[in-house]
């Protein structure tokens, strides 16, 4: 029984780890799909602020929620 229960717990962190790279991947997607409003030219700290929230929201789909 806990073998099987190991099974399926595995199987649902593999599932939670697919769809977590899914969101961040759309979540990407989708801003490359919005114009920008303002020039190309992108300083290190919006750089850093982009790179922080994509961190972010990868770290947060990937929580478990009960």
């Amino acid at each position: 029984m806990q073998s099987k229960e190991l099974k399926q717990n595995s199987v649902h962190e593999d599932f939670s780890e697919y769809v977590a790279h899914l969101q961040l991947h759309m979540t990407l997607q989708a801003r490359n799909l919005v114009p920008t409003l303002k020039p190309k030219v992108i300083d290190s700290r919006e750089q850093l602020l982009h790179q922080t929230q994509a961190t972010v929201e990868k770290l947060i789909s990937r929580q478990r929620i009960f």
